[in-house]
């Protein structure tokens, strides 16, 4: 595939476009608040970190999004993709310097998945955060088999290997053969909490008994309580640190 991949500083008029791209994240998955700290100004505040990929035929094909925030150490934090965004919106409100980039997204549009795509992308987020000045590209990766498993322990699934050593999930492993370093796990990256009404109508499921509930495309189960008419989810993400230097 003829394929440009460029940052929205080089193309703003694809800013238009990015969220109008057809996708198969699950509803509920747009629910978290701390998104609402980053995505509305990605195209503006990190318009250098905000990658976009087009076809021969100029129709977009996949996204890719970054932040810049100020970690000041080595541990990355156990909220991780929730806490990245809420370090990169206050490392810029502060006017502090960042030194270190995370990923938070790559989307492929889902009539071209399975052709590479989402390695091409990483593969450009690691690029632009070099070109940027900067020595390390880390993500809280959501493995994308995990969902099958929502009962395993994210620690104990993240461990699985291959007989080759690499992952055995297929995201992490291209991420390892991009030179990712697999860590810790990150075991309360994202937290989306609602009404059970709101959970109804994001799931379609009826959400009528206290417990855990095993949502499509969670990664692990969803705790309902009814008592008190709010279910929760927190969801463990992965972390993986790419050297860029």
């Amino acid at each position: 595939m003829d394929l440009c991949v460029v940052t929205l500083a080089e193309r703003p008029e694809l800013a238009s476009l990015l969220w109008e791209m057809a996708e198969t994240w699950p509803a509920f998955m747009k629910e978290d608040p701390a998104a609402d700290l980053v995505y509305p100004v990605a195209a503006t505040e990190w318009a250098e970190f905000t990658l976009a990929a087009v076809d021969g035929d100029g129709r977009l094909v996949a996204r890719a999004l970054s932040v810049p925030f100020l970690l000041g150490g080595d541990e990355l934090p156990g909220n991780g993709w929730d806490g990245v965004l809420w370090r990169a919106a206050r490392t810029r409100r502060r006017g502090d310097v960042p030194d270190t980039v995370s990923a938070l997204e790559i989307t492929v549009r889902p009539d071209v998945q399975g052709k590479g795509l989402s390695a091409v992308m990483l593969a450009a987020l690691r690029d632009q955060a070099a070109r940027l000045g900067f020595a390390r590209l880390v993500a809280p990766v959501r493995p994308s088999g995990k969902h099958l498993r929502p009962r395993t322990p994210m620690v104990e699934y993240a461990a699985e290997r291959r007989q080759d050593g690499l992952p055995a999930d297929p995201w992490l492993r291209v991420h390892a053969r991009a030179g990712g370093v697999v860590g810790e796990v990150a075991s309360r990256s994202m937290t989306i909490a609602g009404t059970l009404r709101e959970w109804r109508a994001w799931t379609g499921l009826p959400f009528d008994a206290t417990g855990d509930v095993e949502v499509p495309g969670a990664l692990v189960p969803v705790h309902c309580d009814t008592a008190h008419d709010h279910a929760v989810y927190v969801e463990p993400n992965v972390w993986v640190t790419h050297a860029l230097r």
